[in-house]
């Protein structure tokens, strides 16, 4: 096997910046950091400056490149949106459903099945966002398509669970029950609480039911309130709590996010997600979304009557906000895009981090932060002309 060892760029493993270094792969995998100088066999890829850092990871990305799995839930769609995302350093994702029909998540079920024994790169396993939300919260989804969880429904997702590498699910909380909720945990699904109105209290029982997650922090869901610190108040207080956030400046405000930030109670963290649609790595101006006409202009996606219907971002455009608007760190940036969502979907042990024997799914960016180069699996998925 060829051993490659890319050198001329700093290098963030995850954790630990390394000078003058370089990242050596063998065989999909990454084998080890070295001395830039040091004796080897490998042969060596000069970057020319910049930074080497862990592959970014997207846990909620409804579509991309012009394709949208509400609109056509199969293997092709599936393809075009891993692919379009590498552009932008994403080396991993989920391709989300939002609220449907039973046959249309028997469809994407089916594909995501197809896409992961195909092996297509990028593809990560699916996020079924609903349909058993809250109403109250629905954001952009359609009302008539939401419901409660009844057991075909709950079995249908254990199916899908042994059919899939990984399967996150967003449920409300008060309208999916703790037993409910365990079954899913203990049949292997991921479970997040989103679009949600439940109280601080209904959440923390499905947390302690198995929920682990909560799905774009502050949108579509209870606020922090004196009284009851509904949603977003139970994923800060709470340390078992994983939590997505959309930074475009649009979602959630600045200020907002830097908050949240400084008040999450750990281990669990916050993390990047897109939330992007269709018209990313396009110059579309609208699409259709369960039958919605869906308007993209000043860098949001919004419905006729201003709803927010998904984002217009890239993970590379979230960590340069992230990391210039609101002055964190670039290796906490970094972290949030790549090691904090894979701890959170239980993938760490593969991805997020230059750990030896991980998967070689990487992204060259210039000192700008602009993307040269991504690797997935060892292999150049997308470089920059």
């Amino acid at each position: 096997m060829t051993r490659i060892a890319y050198t001329g760029a700093r290098i963030f493993d995850g954790e630990l910046w390394w000078e003058r270094s370089a990242l050596v792969v063998v065989g999909g995998r990454i084998e080890g950091i070295i001395a830039a100088d040091s004796p080897t066999d490998a042969q060596r890829v000069a970057l020319g400056g910049g930074i080497l850092a862990p592959g970014f990871i997207d846990l909620q990305v409804n579509g991309g490149g012009g394709a949208l799995l509400n609109l056509t839930p199969d293997l092709a769609t599936i393809e075009t949106i891993c692919a379009a995302f590498a552009q932008f350093g994403t080396t991993a994702c989920l391709p989300t459903l939002i609220t449907d029909t039973r046959e249309k998540n028997a469809a994407v079920v089916a594909a995501g099945e197809a896409a992961a024994k195909k092996g297509v790169r990028g593809f990560l396993g699916l996020h079924l966002e609903g349909p058993h939300l809250s109403v109250a919260r629905k954001g952009a989804h359609d009302p008539k398509l939401i419901r409660p969880m009844d057991e075909a429904d709950l079995l249908a997702l254990v199916a899908a669970r042994r059919r899939l590498p990984n399967l996150l699910t967003t449920v409300a909380a008060e309208t999916v029950p703790p037993n409910q909720i365990t079954r899913l945990a203990e049949a292997g699904l991921v479970v997040s609480i989103g679009h949600s109105n439940a109280s601080y209290t209904v959440v923390k029982a499905a947390i302690e039911a198995g929920a682990s997650m909560v799905t774009h922090l502050f949108n579509a869901q209870s606020q922090l309130a004196n009284r009851d610190p509904g949603v977003v108040g139970a994923a800060l207080d709470l340390g078992a709590v994983w939590a997505g956030l959309i930074a475009d400046g649009i979602h959630v405000d600045a200020a907002s996010i830097g908050v949240a930030l400084r008040a999450k109670r750990g281990p669990g963290r916050i993390f990047l997600v897109t939330d992007a649609m269709s018209p990313t790595g396009t110059d579309a101006t609208s699409f259709v979304l369960t039958g919605q006409t869906v308007y993209r202009k000043d860098g949001a996606l919004r419905l006729a009557d201003g709803t927010l219907a998904g984002a217009d971002l890239t993970m590379i455009d979230a960590v340069t906000y992230i990391h210039r608007t609101l002055g964190l760190p670039l290796d906490e940036a970094l972290r949030m895009a790549s090691r904090y969502p894979a701890e959170a979907l239980g993938v760490a042990n593969e991805r997020g981090t230059f750990g030896v024997g991980m998967r070689a799914d990487f992204v060259h960016l210039g000192d700008d932060l602009a993307v040269r180069r991504t690797v997935i699996g060892g292999e150049t998925a997308w470089a920059a002309a």
